[in-house]
């Protein structure tokens, strides 16, 4: 039997991980960042900390019950930190975590293409129900 390194004990448990399959972990994971609210807010958080009033302002249509819902989601996952200054009225910061950060970038890139490409979008969608006599 040969031994195996913590770094290749690592490496296996990386490649053991495959989104395709049902019970994998990674999917879960994918799922959860999918979700639009989530994009919204990692690009809003983007520039800084903001407060939870500002993130319900920059997000059009995101209800005080979605808004908070991700927010909690996204700092379970590490993905924003929640900071409270004890104050009159409590002051609560929400920031992009090292992690987040790193997801942010796609999402970024996520927002710029579909704000860059609607139209064509658009096109393609009117041309396919129009074929399709939907």
């Amino acid at each position: 039997m040969s031994t195996r390194t913590a770094a290749q004990q690592r490496q296996e448990a990386r490649q053991a991980y495959d989104a395709f399959l049902a019970a994998c972990p990674a999917r879960e994971l994918l799922d959860a960042i999918s979700d639009k609210w989530v994009s919204l807010v990692l690009n809003a958080l983007s520039d800084g900390p903001k407060r939870y009033s500002d993130l319900g302002r920059i997000i059009a249509g995101v209800s005080q019950k979605m808004l908070t819902q991700t927010l909690r989601s996204l700092e379970r996952d590490g993905l924003v930190s929640r900071s409270v200054t004890p104050s009159v009225p409590v002051r609560v910061d929400y920031a992009l975590t090292d992690l987040g950060r790193d997801l942010q970038l796609l999402m970024l890139a996520i927002k710029s293409w579909a704000e860059g490409n609607i139209e064509q979008v658009r096109v393609a969608r009117e041309t396919y129900d129009a074929r399709s006599g939907g």
